[in-house]
């Protein structure tokens, strides 16, 4: 089987393959725009990015199963949420969509967020380290390194993975 990603970034690429390592998977990782806004502001957005990356890693990547993951946030009552989403395609197949942790954003950074900035430079800003989006995330910093960036996002598609092989199984 060969499974194309639909980023460069390290962390959601270990995911893929974190989800798949019982398997004698090949991967092909791509740099797909998302084609949403850089810092997605809703679950719909965040969801279409991820689909948008898998759709088009498959397209360009000759591959059985496309996987887009994005990083998005949401606005709740409660105050702004980080938000992870992933899709997986496959040939003749709508795509399978799946989300993952959410957490808070302490009032100082959701406010750069809603004022126009993108997390990840926030994040290197609020937490004086660099390439955090490529590392443990937003969601390491603030879980104090209890779950980080690449664990969230596998957690993420082995959801896609056991859905997929679900409707195959039941074909």
């Amino acid at each position: 089987m060969k499974i194309i990603i639909g980023t460069k970034n390290p962390a959601k690429i270990s995911a893929v393959k974190n989800a798949f390592v019982e398997t004698e998977a090949e991967f092909l990782s791509l740099d797909i725009p998302s084609e949403v806004s850089d810092q997605p502001f809703s679950d719909d957005e965040t969801i279409q990015g991820a689909i948008n990356r898998a759709q088009g890693a498959l397209g360009q990547g000759n591959g059985d199963l496309g996987i887009g993951l994005e990083g998005g946030v949401q606005e709740s009552k409660h105050g702004l949420l980080i938000v992870n989403w992933g899709a997986l395609v496959a040939k003749g197949r709508e795509p399978i969509i799946a989300g993952g942790a959410r957490i808070l954003l302490p009032e100082e950074v959701a406010a750069r967020l809603r004022a126009g900035e993108e997390l990840g430079p926030v994040m290197e800003d609020f937490s004086n380290k660099e390439n955090v989006r490529k590392k443990e995330g937003a969601i390491g910093i603030f879980t104090n390194g209890f779950i980080k960036r690449d664990e969230m996002f596998t957690h993420i598609v082995k959801l896609l993975v056991g859905q997929y092989t679900y409707q195959i199984n039941r074909e």
